[in-house]
């Protein structure tokens, strides 16, 4: 399933926990449906060593999912520009002319150059091995929650489909019954004509028997009974699982796809255009299910 989270901490000087200034670490996880779990990490250099960290953080915590996790460390430079000393300022001097002379097409160095110089050595950087984890932690809790919310949303729109599928198959149902009686009817009325223009050259009980037996035939081919007992079967497998929870993308895949073999079946036996009209209903209803399922681990 998809889901967005962040987490934010700053440190300030004032508190001891940034020497070179104001600082604020960003953490943010991005998640988009995949069949495994897929896992990338954007992290800056300072971070770099907390990705085994990160990663096993995420593998026990996700199962599936396209996973992006990105991280930035902003830095306040109001706060960590610091005025140049004297001996700074002599040294940059003495420096800037050695070089020119070996090198006199060498450009002279500028104010931000002179203060990105003098404020390299302001002291260490922040240490923030105890705030990554606790940082990751939070954003983890929050792309789970996310995700749930999104997860709650599908379920209540698969259970609507599943509830749609319901009052189709109910409206197949006495449509084959009807069906047959009327096919039925024809074939008795058929035969009566043949006796009419036959003479007697056929017996009656012969005829009548083929024309009952064409009926039977007839409804045999047509039956659906058997695949609206297995759509319903599938459709109270769907909403079990989907009021179970859990580990369910798998199944419900399975079962999206013996829901289409079953209003395929049904398309292929339709004699009436009523019948046609439902198979397509459904099938549409369960291309909207399939796509959803899709998203759901």
């Amino acid at each position: 399933m998809t889901g967005y989270a962040s987490a934010q901490h700053s440190a300030s000087a004032e508190g001891g926990q940034a020497p070179e200034g104001n600082s604020r670490l960003g953490l943010e996880i991005r998640a988009v449906n995949s069949r495994f779990l897929d896992l990338s990490f954007r992290l800056p250099d300072e971070l770099r060593a907390h990705e085994p960290a990160l990663r096993t953080l995420l593998t026990a915590r996700l199962k599936r999912g396209k996973v992006e996790v990105r991280a930035a460390i902003d830095v306040d430079a109001s706060h960590t520009l610091s005025t140049p000393s004297s001996a700074q300022l002599q040294r940059l001097v003495g420096l800037q002319d050695t070089v020119q002379a070996w090198l006199p097409k060498a450009r002279e160095l500028s104010v931000a150059d002179v203060l990105r110089l003098c404020s390299g050595s302001s002291g260490p950087a922040t240490d923030w091995s105890a705030i990554v984890p606790a940082l990751a932690e939070q954003a983890v809790e929050e792309l789970l929650a996310s995700r749930e919310r999104e997860g709650k949303r599908l379920t209540d729109m698969l259970l609507d489909r599943i509830s749609q599928l319901r009052e189709l198959a109910k409206q197949a149902a006495p449509l084959v019954p009807q069906l047959v009686e009327q096919q039925r009817q024809k074939f008795l009325e058929r035969w009566k004509d043949a006796m009419a223009l036959g003479e007697g050259a056929v017996a009656p009980e012969a005829a009548q028997e083929r024309a009952l037996a064409e009926a039977t035939a007839f409804a045999i081919r047509i039956d659906v009974a058997e695949e609206i007992t297995r759509l319903a079967s599938h459709l109270d497998e769907l909403e079990r699982l989907l009021k179970k929870g859990g580990d369910i993308g798998k199944r419900l895949d399975f079962l999206i796809q013996e829901l289409h073999r079953e209003a395929n079946t049904l398309g292929s036996k339709s004699a009436t255009l009523e019948l046609t009209r439902i198979s397509v209903d459904m099938k549409v209803l369960i291309e909207q299910m399939r796509e959803q399922v899709q998203n759901i681990e």
